[in-house]
């Protein structure tokens, strides 16, 4: 019996969808030897064995606790092998403590942090905002929890700190790191790491690194990003500039590039909200020109073998009458095409430019260790300028 190509592709599909379903569906009943659940919390601090709910005669007893203003908490540390599988925290939605409160992670003993990041940009949000959304490595359900699902490997410690850089209390921190231990992991893991910065603002034509360039063997798994229009520019479209990954050895130019910021997180032609498993765009704030979304790479890896740097152009456009009509005179900006200012007598049609924002990203990859010295976090009065929560 003959089928026609049509009814062969979607035969051809179905039998592999099927196929991957049945090997996830798998993986829910493997037993390995050896390798155990535990789960990090204030009921039970060190998650060893037997060890839970001890306070107030085992009746929630210790659910959370205050972190005080300028207070480093060490809230795991767990000897492997073993895999960080979740995190979970909550806070009071104060945007002090979103962007105030700071999370690091070493691994196996090293004195520089692997990850550390702002509370809630780590958690997939920038600008300290709460939003409801879901992802393929972070969710928010209902818009005041924080929920990272990366699995974390490490052969020797896992070190979890918080600290609170804020001038206020955090009056109740909840939280569950829910790990395994025993795990057999590779020779050569890579180990999971994460890296914040911000920009305000960015200087035209520098394009903004998201993440410096790092050396190692690993994976680029994708950032969250946040961008602020700034002055005459809010007038204008955003989100112009490209991505580009430089890969193993590039300088000048780089291997992988984009075509547009909203073309980087799979929509076209303007910006909505949406949240999917691997791109979406969180904030779209168009009075005050705020924007941010996700793109993880997650079906279409990113690999490095010996190094890495990802950066993002600052770019906006606009009709030329919309230029003239809108930005004043002595901010008229440097166009893209042949680097020369606009100029309202020649000029018609649409324009890209170069213009400066306020942007800031978390990168999300996996690398070999020595992790990189990147430098240290951003002071809390400059994490919480111009976030424009009062507008």
């Amino acid at each position: 019996m003959q089928i026609s190509t049509t009814r062969f592709l979607i035969l051809a599909t179905a039998i592999i969808l099927a196929s991957s379903l049945t090997a996830r569906a798998a993986e829910l009943f493997d037993l390995p030897d050896a390798v155990h659940s535990r789960w990090i919390s204030f009921e039970n601090p060190s998650g060893a064995k037997g060890q839970g709910g001890r306070e107030n005669e085992g009746r929630k007893g210790a659910p959370s606790r205050v972190i005080k203003a300028g207070e480093l908490v060490r809230i795991a540390e767990i000897e492997g092998p073993g895999v960080i599988r979740r995190i979970w925290m909550t806070v009071r939605a104060e945007p002090q403590i979103l962007r105030g409160m700071v999370i690091r992670i070493y691994w196996d003993g090293q004195l520089t942090p692997s990850v550390e990041a702002p509370l809630q940009d780590f958690f997939g949000v920038p600008f300290a905002r709460q939003v409801r959304f879901e992802s393929a490595l972070f969710s928010n359900p209902e818009g005041r929890s924080l929920n990272c699902f990366i699995p974390m490997p490490f052969k020797g410690k896992a070190v979890v700190e918080v600290e609170n850089q804020s001038p206020v209390d955090c009056n109740s921190l909840f939280f569950d790191i829910n790990y395994t231990i025993g795990d057999k992991l590779p020779e050569d893991l890579p180990y999971f790491h994460a890296y914040w910065s911000r920009r305000n603002p960015t200087v035209p034509r520098q394009d903004f690194e998201i993440l410096p360039r790092v050396t190692g063997r690993g994976r680029f798994l994708g950032c969250n990003v946040g961008i602020r229009a700034l002055g005459d520019y809010r007038a204008a479209w955003f989100g112009e500039g490209e991505l580009k990954i430089y890969l193993d050895g590039d300088r000048e130019h780089p291997t992988l590039v984009g075509t547009g910021t909203e073309d980087l997180v799979g929509s076209a032609w303007g910006l909505g909200r949406f949240d999917h498993l691997y791109q979406g765009c969180l904030l779209g704030d168009t009075k005050n020109g705020l924007w941010g979304f996700y793109r993880y790479h997650i079906p279409d890896p990113v690999y490095f073998y010996s190094d890495i740097r990802v950066t993002l152009q600052q770019m906006s456009g606009a009709m030329a009458e919309r230029i003239k009509e809108k930005i004043k005179p002595e901010n008229y900006p440097e166009l893209v095409v042949g680097h020369v200012r606009f100029d309202p007598e020649i000029h018609e049609g649409w324009q890209n430019f170069e213009a400066p924002q306020d942007l800031c990203a978390t990168a999300y990859w996996y690398q070999s260790l020595p992790s990189p010295a990147l430098g240290p976090l951003q002071g809390y009065e400059q994490r919480m300028k111009d976030l424009l929560l009062d507008e």
